[in-house]
């Protein structure tokens, strides 16, 4: 489903990414991960035709980037440290715009909509305007925003960033329930416990590279802290 050949991403004359490989086959749920400045968020920037590679080949459920970056973009769900909404609309009128935007049908939008807002707990706060959010819930706007036109890839950059305990759980649902029917979904995390326990495939990313990539039934959870340390140099206690 995600293919990444020889991927090149350099920023004036420093290069994030340095030749980069990675395959991800339809329906596995990957976990990203790897230190501040590895390179995780433009890796997945680039996936998401939110950036341009210097040099490589990207594609995405066959179509290639930028070139057929519309194209790409249709069967994307995008979850980032921005929660890209429009804050002065409600929750109900920035799920209802991007139906629209994503061609849903007209008479399914509105269902799909609260379907959603509930799922995601926001339902009594549907008619409110996002910018009266807390962090937390205009992060669990975007994850409804992200999947709800079903997408066939999810990409999530630290989606757990500004989330409580009950909605860490609460995505954390929505994810397994994602990865069940068979979407394949990228997700990049600092939180090495979670990442192991709902992907089915770990990479570590390491100075633009990946430098280490194995099914999660290979590693032993209590394991990984100590095997991303070797791997990155960096300390981690999760």
């Amino acid at each position: 489903m995600i293919e990444v050949r020889k991927l090149t991403k350099v920023f004036g004359v420093n290069p994030v990414l340095r030749g980069l490989d990675l395959e991800v086959p339809r329906g596995q749920f990957l976990a990203l991960l790897g230190p501040n400045g590895s390179g995780k968020s433009t890796l997945l920037r680039i996936l998401a035709a939110l950036a341009r590679p210097t040099s490589g080949v990207v594609k995405v459920g066959g179509w290639e980037l930028p070139r057929e970056a519309s194209y790409v973009r249709a069967q994307l769900g995008v979850v980032s440290h921005l929660p890209l909404l429009y804050d002065t609309l409600t929750a109900e009128e920035n799920l209802l715009f991007f139906a629209r935007l994503y061609n849903l049908p007209s008479s399914e939008r509105r269902d799909r909509v609260e379907t959603l807002l509930r799922r995601v707990g926001l339902w009594r706060r549907a008619r409110d305007v996002v910018n009266t959010y807390s962090r937390g819930m205009q992060q669990r706007l975007a994850i409804a925003r992200a999947i709800l036109h079903d997408p066939a890839v999810l990409l999530l950059d630290e989606p757990y960033t500004g989330l409580d305990q009950d909605a860490a759980a609460l995505l954390d649902d929505l994810l397994r329930e994602v990865a069940v029917r068979g979407r394949t979904v990228v997700m990049t995390t600092h939180d090495l416990r979670r990442g192991h326990a709902l992907a089915d495939r770990i990479a570590i990313l390491s100075r633009g590279r990946i430098a280490f990539d194995a099914l999660r039934s290979e590693i032993e959870p209590d394991d990984l802290p100590v095997l991303y340390a070797d791997v990155t140099g960096a300390v981690t206690t999760r």
